[in-house]
């Protein structure tokens, strides 16, 4: 087995390791989800924690790891005897990315419960993660109803594992860390609440920081043993501190000061539900254990909130994780009522001992006099990165409709709106999501089948059927059902699927003459809003000008394409052709990376083709690829006035998709919206 990286060797990083050793005091709190960019020691993080977790007793043989000294009596290897106690280290599962339902939970021998109505259960990683570390590295890429199980299983403490009425329980209680990297799409809010404590992770701007990170990693790349002997004694150290703060935890007192305060710094923070104050009382609580205390201060509320609510007052996926805190301070001292804060409010005597100040340890051999890490929150938002304007483009003018002019500045899109859904015909393969009909492991059940490789889905009736007309010739005499192998049919579902959306925009100076960018911004931002809520991939093209380039490569992060819009610059003639060649190529390219995800081309014009010989006819020429190929196509006509020249609609046409208007995007209109390949209008799904 390698050596993993001590965790008193990692450098900077103090949320992330305060957070993950809060969790380890206090598993309760409710697990770590670490966000930040790729190369800043998440994984490592996690790793070199479960070298400092206490060893664990467990019931001998027992495969749930059942705990000699209070054995789950619902475990499906017991009843366990007294006796037969060992004791092992405490485990880190990790959950790959690509996992199933049934290596999570654990699967039943389906034919063995119905013929013989034994309940043979194969655990899974749960079973396995039990009084341990699970680590989702990626979690965001997970599939969500993977991540639904996996966040009830740890807010129940048990996993729960049923088909066709045949039921199993175990206990699942561990330390869930997950880890993502923003840019490749973000958790559903709700599923963002369920974790504990977030902390967002950033690498150091500090040259003497970086070096000594640099440093310790080659080192411990030539000599893993010999480095982490180095770190021996701090290891050891961490580790008792740790099973110390793990005894002091349950006589700490939560006093009505501090839930007065924990109170008051959720509802000013407008958090929703009541997760955030719970998890704030129990992270203040580990927070006091850790620093040797018995009482809570309102330090420890003040960090508590650092921790557990960024994440939980974005109010839109757009928003960045962030806490102001000017505003906590002034919450905390408005909810002492204007008294005398007291002990409350002084700083810990001994805060500059082994137990102040809630933050772990940073030391032991070779450390250097570095400064403390900025944290992520701090940096300057996207939105703050400039106007996109480029340098050298001339003032901005206003150009004659239709033959654009001079570059303008980037406009701000205008209010988002609830969208009408926008789906694919027909029944795709692709990955789960919340748009377009396809076949899934999860929906309603729509028929039945055999199995391809394991069975995952069984259909009861169907398995019935088939088995039935062979029992006299099977010898069957009992009542149950002589089952075999090739009479179990694989249940089929029906459910909906992401799609990838690709925006194709129309930045020229046509659509800035009558200043419709801003309406053009907030609808493109509504249908990003409605991508990210229904799982799609995105990407973004947009032309003026003479040319037309791919403002962003499709991705699950809506955020980045958010960002992307509101610096887009307009001006220029209006090479639709070019835009639509651009879209054709990232989709041509992405097929091959993901030939199950089916495409959805969002063209946002108002169908004005200028710029070149023959703009139109070229512009007619493109998309009658897109129909050619069956790829379908929506045109979000952004022509406005009295006199509208239609040319959106012909451009529909082209596509073999169909033209709804700004207004009749909104979910609000009674118009339909989405047109199949073939021309025939489908239902509009609201």
């Amino acid at each position: 087995m390698s050596t993993p990286y001590p965790f008193t060797a990692l450098v900077g990083q103090d949320d992330l390791r305060l957070a993950l050793l809060l969790n380890a005091v206090s598993p309760a709190v409710g697990g770590v989800l670490v966000r930040g960019e790729k190369g800043t020691a998440k994984s490592t993080a996690v790793r070199a924690l479960s070298a400092l977790l206490p060893q664990v007793p467990v019931v001998a043989g027992c495969r749930f790891s059942c705990d000699p000294a209070a054995p789950d009596p619902a475990c499906p290897d017991g009843p366990h005897d007294a006796g037969g106690a060992s004791v092992r280290d405490a485990r880190m599962v990790e959950l790959p990315v690509g996992a199933s339902e049934d290596r999570l939970v654990g699967a039943l021998d389906i034919e063995r419960a119905l013929s013989e109505g034994v309940k043979a259960f194969e655990p899974g990683l749960l079973a396995d993660a039990h009084r341990g570390i699970l680590y989702v590295d990626e979690v965001n890429l997970l599939h969500d109803h993977l991540v639904d199980l996996l966040l009830d299983a740890a807010a129940m403490g048990a996993s729960y594992v049923e088909r066709e009425g045949v039921s199993v329980r175990h206990a699942a209680r561990f330390l869930l860390v997950g880890t993502m990297n923003p840019e490749e799409g973000e958790l559903r809010p709700q599923l963002l609440d369920r974790f504990g404590l977030t902390v967002e992770v950033a690498a150091s701007r500090e040259t003497d920081q970086r070096v000594e990170v640099v440093r310790r990693r080659l080192a411990y790349d030539d000599d893993a043993e010999g480095f982490a002997a180095r770190w021996h004694d701090d290891e050891s150290e961490l580790r008792e501190r740790i099973v110390a703060a793990r005894a002091l935890l349950p006589h700490v007192r939560l006093g009505d000061k501090a839930l007065r305060q924990i109170a008051a710094t959720c509802a000013a923070f407008e958090v929703d539900g009541m997760r955030a104050d719970i998890v704030m009382a129990r992270t203040a609580t580990a927070l006091a254990a850790w620093a040797g205390r018995d009482d809570v201060l309102a330090e420890d509320v003040r960090q508590a909130a650092l921790l557990a609510l960024p994440h939980r007052r974005r109010r839109n996926p757009f928003d960045a994780p962030g806490l102001d805190e000017d505003k906590l301070d002034d919450t905390l001292e408005q909810a002492d009522d204007g008294s005398d804060r007291g002990d409350d409010g002084d700083d810990d005597p001994d805060g500059d001992g082994p137990g102040g100040g809630g933050q772990p340890p940073q030391g032991g051999p070779d450390t250097p006099d570095v400064p403390d890490q900025r944290d992520a929150h701090d940096a300057p938002a996207a939105d703050d990165a400039g106007s996109g304007q480029d340098e050298d483009s001339s003032p901005a003018q206003a150009p004659a409709a239709g033959t654009g002019g001079g570059e303008q500045q980037a406009v701000r899109a205008s209010e988002p709106f609830r969208t009408k859904m926008l789906s694919v015909p027909g029944l795709g393969e692709g990955a789960a999501g919340r748009r377009s009909r396809a076949r899934t492991e999860h929906g309603r059940t729509t028929g039945a089948r055999r199995p391809q490789g394991a069975l995952t889905k069984l259909h009861l009736a169907a398995t019935v059927q088939a088995a039935a007309p062979h029992q006299r010739a099977r010898g069957r005499s009992g009542r149950g059902l002589v089952v075999r192998r090739d009479d179990l049919r694989q249940a089929t579902r029906e459910g909906r699927e992401g799609n990838l959306v690709i925006f194709v925009v129309d930045a020229s100076g046509s659509m800035a003459a009558r200043q419709r960018m801003s309406a053009v911004k907030g609808a493109v931002l509504s249908l990003l809003l409605d991508a990210y809520q229904r799982r799609d991939k995105v990407g973004l093209v947009t032309f003026r000008g003479s040319d037309a380039e791919v403002a962003l490569p499709p991705t699950s992060s809506v955020d980045a394409a958010a960002a992307r819009l509101e610096t887009l610059p307009t001006g220029g003639r209006t090479p639709v052709a070019a835009g639509l060649l651009k879209a054709h190529d990232v989709l041509r390219v992405e097929r091959l990376r993901d030939p199950a995800r089916r495409p959805l081309v969002v063209v946002v014009t108002d169908g004005r083709a200028t710029g070149g010989v023959e703009p139109v006819a070229r512009a007619g020429r493109a998309a009658r690829l897109f129909a050619d190929a069956g790829i379908a196509s929506v045109v979000v006509d952004c022509e406005s006035g009295h006199v509208r020249l239609g040319l959106a609609g012909q451009l529909a046409g082209e596509l073999g998709g169909t033209v709804v208007t700004l207004d009749e995007l909104r979910a609000e209109s009674i118009a339909g919206l989405v047109k199949d390949v073939t021309g025939t209008r489908m239902r509009s799904v609201a």
